[in-house]
């Protein structure tokens, strides 16, 4: 599954305006998967380092052991209320864990809380970002697999 810098580097444009929706907001929404099946909603914040997406959680909080049994992710950046609404953007993938002491504190750097940590570097299998049309009438969304590369579709 490819990192952050691959996605960009297939569609820099979309890369781009994923990354602007990404950071408009500290908190972003996290969906893993509960032991049994069940979808999970937890906050989280994200840090782009090194070519890389990544997630950080407290020691042993519920999302990081979702993701340490399946590491299928959905994250959705913050939003607006209308009428200001900018539009979204989503990501889907998997989540690898970082446990190498070094790594966590090169890419956590002085943010870092004191004590254990996760972190999970994010794989992307599905990015798309969803806003108005230029009239203001309907919504575009633009999709990006590794398969099927970038489309865009609208609707009224």
């Amino acid at each position: 599954m490819p990192s952050w810098s691959a996605f960009e580097s297939a569609v820099p444009e979309l890369a781009a305006e994923v990354r602007r929706r990404l950071d408009a907001h500290t908190h972003k929404t996290l969906a893993t998967i509960r032991r049994d099946g069940s979808p999970r909603i937890s906050g989280t914040e994200t840090i782009l380092a090194d070519g890389d997406l990544w997630i950080g959680s407290m020691w042993q909080a519920f999302k990081a052991r979702d993701l340490q049994r399946d590491a299928r992710f959905a994250l959705h950046s913050g939003s607006e209320d209308p009428p200001a609404w900018p539009g979204d953007a989503k990501l889907a993938g998997t989540a690898e864990e970082i446990t190498d002491p070094d790594r966590i504190r090169a890419i956590v750097g002085d943010s870092a809380p004191p004590g254990p940590l996760h972190l999970f570097r994010l794989d992307l299998d599905e990015v798309s970002t969803v806003g108005m049309n230029q009239t203001n009438d309907g919504i575009v969304i633009r999709i990006w697999t590794p398969d099927r590369g970038a489309r865009e579709l609208s609707r009224k």
